[in-house]
């Protein structure tokens, strides 16, 4: 930043630093966002029980709302979501008995919040 400034234009100097580095950061953070929400969708597919392979192929990943400095997503099982529930916390057999939970949707959530902390401070830092 070797430009030089008149103390008048000062502030609106500042500020339009801070603009660029917030729309930096914004992009960094979607960026991060989108990255966790393919890995949530993965580990899902890689963990889900499979049967047919039906339920884990369902499972994608949905872009909410995105506005210029936000971005909301979406994990969901595409055509299986009545099964989602049952099979992460398992559910009762018609003749009598349980069927195990097998989790695979709360450790993926899980490992993406962590990857997602990580990223968004990598790219702060960076």
């Amino acid at each position: 930043m070797s430009d030089r400034v008149r103390i008048d234009q000062f502030a609106a100097a500042v500020m339009e630093g801070l603009t660029e580095y917030a729309e930096l950061a914004a992009d960094e953070m979607k960026a991060a966002v989108k990255k966790a929400g393919s890995s949530v969708r993965k580990d899902i597919q890689a963990e889900a029980p499979k049967d047919t392979g039906a339920y884990a192929k369902s499972w994608a990943v949905k872009n909410v709302r995105e506005t210029s400095s936000s971005i909301e997503l979406v994990v969901h099982s595409r055509n299986r979501y009545q099964l989602a529930h049952l099979l992460e916390f398992g559910h009762a057999k018609r003749g009598g008995g349980r069927v195990p939970g097998k989790a695979h949707i709360a450790p993926a959530e899980q490992r993406a919040e962590r990857t997602l902390e990580q990223e968004i401070e990598k790219a702060l830092k960076g």
